[in-house]
């Protein structure tokens, strides 16, 4: 049974996702035509999910048990299906909006991560925005957000360096955030001051935006200017303890179409691979917040994910960080991304953002 009520969603805002939805799902049924991929029945699966993210929206069985209703092929089948449909219709956009040719793409290596330079033309080239992408742990790469990453790079006037970092199963935690550390590190060592650099991310990105300046801070480590983390994850608690997630993460199941019907449960268990969920590395919110750079936060408050943005903002609010929440109603989780160049309120946020950057770089 669907989680998403289609009635409490901006009739504007449904429309955008289901168009957003059918080209995802081009690539979905792109995916399922391969031969190889014909060993598993889709809907079956996926029934499969449902049934278990009903019962994770019930808090009724623990997220270990709902993770292994499906087994190690099925969920290894999922992810290379989730991967495929979200970067086949990032790449549809692109083709719809495609990239400016005064913008320079540049893939690189850090060490052994892969990244990717976006120049706009005016980026003042000592100064940064070093991003990480969404997709739960799982998907994503700086292709997924590239179209959100320069109208960014537009607003602040600053390079882009998206990191494609490492994603589960194939490399749990702590993986991801160490790449974003090495990222951050690397810039370091190539002569880019701290002071101009903001650390930036969504969805997962934006957790691991939160855990790079916590791992930082701990190894002493100039911190940068600032931080933007957008509808961030922070706080995985629940897969040790299904009775952590709050009565707002469930009712905002019903305006999160982009969250509230995909399954995220097993995203963060296999993520996690038994580490303390409540790891402040992992779970921000438990972390001591002291001593941090200022942070933006922006977030719907009508995501699945406001109620624990809202318990870190206050949580480092009350630690002495310089920290504001922008919030926006009848959004959706990364409405930034979600509804450039269409939706106003999209416009609106990215401007905020440039504002913001300005103000601490310029300080």
């Amino acid at each position: 049974m669907p989680i998403l009520n289609r009635k409490k969603i901006r009739p504007d805002v449904l429309k955008i996702y289901d168009d957003g939805f059918k080209e995802q799902m081009a690539g979905v049924l792109e995916f399922l035509s391969r031969e190889e991929n014909k060993e598993f029945n889709f809907q079956t699966l996926y029934k499969k999910i449902m049934d278990a993210n009903d019962l994770f929206f019930k808090r009724e069985k623990s997220v270990e048990e709902l993770t292994n209703l499906l087994t190690e092929k099925e969920r290894r089948f999922m992810i290379n299906l989730l991967r495929h449909g979200f970067d086949y219709g990032a790449s549809l956009e692109q083709k719809k909006s495609p990239i400016p040719d005064d913008v320079k793409i540049e893939k690189i290596y850090i060490n052994e991560i892969p990244a990717e330079w976006q120049i706009v033309p005016g980026a003042d080239k000592n100064r940064v925005l070093l991003y990480f992408h969404g997709g739960g742990w799982i998907m994503g790469s700086p292709n997924t957000c590239r179209l959100l990453t320069i109208e960014l790079a537009k607003a602040t006037k600053m390079r882009v360096l998206s990191i494609d970092y490492r994603l589960a199963p194939e490399h749990p935690f702590p993986a991801a955030a160490e790449d974003c550390v090495a990222a951050y590190k690397w810039l370091l060592s190539n002569d880019i001051k701290s002071e101009d650099i903001i650390i930036s991310g969504d969805s997962a990105g934006g957790n691991l935006t939160l855990a790079t300046l916590i791992k930082l801070r701990d190894d002493g480590i100039p911190l940068p200017a600032g931080a933007i983390p957008i509808s961030p994850a922070t706080d995985l608690s629940y897969v040790d303890d299904i009775s952590r997630l709050d009565d707002l993460f469930i009712k905002n199941g019903e305006t999160d179409p982009i969250l509230a019907d995909i399954g995220i449960y097993w995203w963060s268990y296999i993520y996690i691979a038994g580490v303390n969920s409540q790891n402040p590395l992992i779970s921000p919110v438990f972390g001591d917040l002291k001593g941090l750079p200022p942070i933006l936060i922006q977030a719907s408050s009508c995501e699945m994910l406001y109620s624990e943005t809202k318990r870190f903002f206050e949580r480092a609010k009350e630690a002495g960080v310089d920290i504001e929440l922008q919030k926006w109603d009848d959004m959706v989780h990364v409405f930034q991304g979600f509804g450039l160049k269409v939706l106003p309120e999209a416009g609106d946020a990215i401007e905020k953002i440039g504002q913001f950057t300005r103000k601490i770089l310029n300080k």
